[in-house]
């Protein structure tokens, strides 16, 4: 049988892309025709319409789908998440010098950035950053990091713009910073563009950051699709097949980008600045096993986080059709480990 799947071109797509490249999906039946996406916002419309069967989706983006809260009416299911964390906060080189923050770690970094952020909104020049989409856990990292500095989040002001797009976004000026997931991030910096002032997995450790989305008229393909890409992702999890990985996620079809620079993301070998300045963040992205379930308390999470940014409202009967689009028991009728 053959299938399209969507993404958008980022280093957590990799479970997808393996799963073709390596033949996982194959050995399940399955063809895969992989399409890149030229924003989460398409990427949402063409698999709601039903040109796209599966697809590489922000978790959030996921429930909103499906909860009618974000595009055309979807009849989307989550049986496999993809991975935790994977994103970081970069600032422009100019907001960084105007931070000084007296220190790297992320209450010092967000006390500094909350007070230039004060002094620009009073003066009606609120610091704009970029952000995926509404609904993305870039969105509610954001808004944590401003409040981990003691800042209302509605003195800044937030943009949507596509991952791939963020860089040149902040090369011509348009936004103060952004949030995104790896690459994209390093690829600022090493443009010399920028500094990673936080990394997502400090900011919301172990954040569901995409799922794997299905259409519900997938029917019998599901099972064998969750189990393609499940084993992909434990491939891709594996040191061993690290440089393999890299070297194919690096091609021009997929992110067209330097593969030293994929491969330092993938080991979580984070590199700060222009100057060099490097963390060690082993949890930076989370493929794998202990990423894959698609847990019920991830979706509370993110309902919680969708509610603090007023996006929907609390009560049962949101959070009963939430956790009816998370479908735990789809994983483990694929045969998958809890």
């Amino acid at each position: 049988m053959r299938l399209h799947l969507g993404y958008v071109p980022l280093c957590d797509a990799a479970p997808l892309i393996a799963a073709h490249e390596m033949g996982f999906a194959r050995a399940e039946g399955l063809e895969l025709d992989l399409s890149p996406e030229p924003s989460w916002a398409t990427l949402r419309d063409r698999l709601a319409l039903g040109h796209l069967d599966a697809a590489h989706m922000l978790a959030p983006l996921a429930l909103a789908s499906a909860l009618a809260l974000s595009g055309p009416p979807s009849d989307i299911l989550v049986p496999l998440s993809l991975s935790l964390n994977g994103n970081a906060i970069t600032l422009s080189a100019a907001l960084w010098q105007a931070m000084a923050p007296d220190g790297d770690d992320l209450a010092a970094v967000a006390r500094a950035f909350a007070q230039v952020a004060r002094e620009r909104h009073a003066a009606g020049r609120p610091l704009t950053l970029g952000t995926v989409h509404p609904f993305s856990c870039h969105t509610y990292q954001l808004r944590l990091f401003a409040q981990a500095g003691g800042l209302d989040p509605a003195a800044i002001r937030l943009v949507v713009v596509p991952p791939q797009y963020s860089v040149e976004t902040l090369a011509r000026g348009l936004v103060d910073g952004f949030c995104a997931g790896a690459p994209w991030n390093a690829v600022a910096v090493a443009a010399g563009l920028g500094r990673i002032a936080a990394l997502g997995c400090e900011v919301a450790p172990d954040a569901p950051e995409k799922v794997l989305a299905v259409s519900a008229r997938l029917d019998g393909a599901t099972l064998p699709l969750v189990r393609a890409v499940a084993k992909a992702g434990l491939w891709c999890a594996d040191p061993a097949n690290r440089t393999d990985l890299v070297h194919r996620l690096a091609r021009r079809t997929y992110l067209g980008l330097d593969a030293a620079l994929i491969g330092r993301t993938l080991s979580g070998e984070i590199v700060l600045d222009r100057e060099g300045r490097r963390r060690a963040a082993p949890d930076y992205l989370r493929l794998g096993a202990e990423a894959q379930p698609p847990r019920p308390a991830q979706a509370r999470w993110l309902l919680a986080q969708m509610h603090a940014a007023g996006q929907v409202p609390a009560g049962e009967a949101t959070e009963s059709a939430a956790l009816a689009v998370y479908r735990p028991d789809l994983y483990a009728a694929a045969g998958l480990p809890g």
